[in-house]
């Protein structure tokens, strides 16, 4: 009977070692993931819990909350500024990751297949406007399409075309296109680095058999490296998509929606309805909010729906 006992004593010791290590690592994992998990609720799930339920009031944040029901919603429907600032934000959503991706891709094929002494000097350079901030960028583009003492006035009259102080960001018919300019220029460099160390995992032995079978720079682009870079791609266009649509900061600070509204975009038209200088309805704004939510997440299962994530091994 003692020895029964005593044989099963090394077994109950090593299970309960074996629980007093899961506990700790339980312990562990809590402590390390909590801080994040408390950083979530507050600043992102409760504001967007909270945010349905403004959708839900007539509310400019000071008076007392009334509530209206569906009614924001219903205005929103019939509000001709929501729909012309998510034109706006369509076209933007068309336009820029078209050219960001694409500039991205063409610079970072040619840094890693070209092999430049300065390479690493080029890619802190394309970097560099990632580290700057919306703040700077913009007023850096201000000076740049000023009609009286603007770079680009200027440097159109050196190929003989007269601007006569023209202001670029000052009519309608411009303001809009002129904007893309900084936000092309603001959001390549991140992904020309992106596609570079991306580029660089790839095996230089199908690029030796391509070039030996006589393919030239363009074909290797658009039938090897493309193709094996297709779950990078993928990822860029996503994050750059939902960023061109949420993102309103470049505007607000160059045009804040003008002229006569032609640069108007969801976001900045919500911010303004929330806290602008005239007009405070956080109630109407949060409804908005929604909307551009919905928006989001729609977008998101377009893309997945067209581009569909697949690995490529190699």
């Amino acid at each position: 009977m003692n020895a029964g006992i005593n044989g099963n004593q090394p077994v109950v010791r090593k299970r309960q070692g074996t629980d007093k290590a899961k506990r700790q690592r339980a312990v562990f994992l809590f402590l390390a993931v909590a801080p994040s998990l408390i950083g979530y609720f507050l600043f992102t799930l409760y504001p967007n819990v909270m945010s349905v339920y403004y959708s839900l009031l007539d509310w400019d944040g000071l008076t007392a909350a009334k509530y209206v029901g569906f009614d924001n919603y219903v205005n929103m429907v019939k509000d001709q500024f929501v729909w012309r600032a998510l034109y706006h934000n369509l076209l933007y959503m068309i336009v820029v990751p078209a050219l960001i991706v694409f500039i991205s891709l063409l610079l970072a094929y040619l840094l890693n297949n070209k092999s430049y002494k300065e390479n690493a000097i080029y890619k802190v350079l394309f970097f560099f406007t990632n580290v700057l901030s919306t703040v700077v960028i913009a007023l850096l583009w201000s000076f740049i399409f000023d009609g009286s003492f603007g770079l680009l006035n200027g440097m159109l009259e050196l190929f003989g075309l007269t601007m006569d102080d023209f202001y670029w960001l000052g009519d309608s018919r411009t303001a809009f296109w002129v904007l893309v300019l900084p936000m092309v220029w603001g959001g390549v460099g991140l992904y020309v680095v992106i596609f570079i160390n991306a580029m660089s995992a790839i095996p230089k032995s199908l690029y030796e058999a391509a070039v030996l079978e006589g393919a030239r720079p363009m074909t290797i682009l658009f039938r090897i490296t493309i193709p094996l870079l297709r779950g990078v791609i993928r990822v860029c266009v996503v994050f750059v998509i939902l960023g061109s649509i949420k993102g309103f900061e470049i505007i607000m600070i160059l045009t804040n929606g003008g002229p006569e509204g032609s640069t108007d975009v969801i976001g900045l038209y919500m911010f303004n309805l929330a806290f602008g200088r005239e007009y405070h309805n956080y109630g109407y704004a949060s409804a908005i909010g929604m909307f551009l939510f919905v928006i989001l997440v729609g977008a998101k299962l377009i893309i997945d729906k067209l581009f569909p994530e697949d690995n490529v091994e190699f």
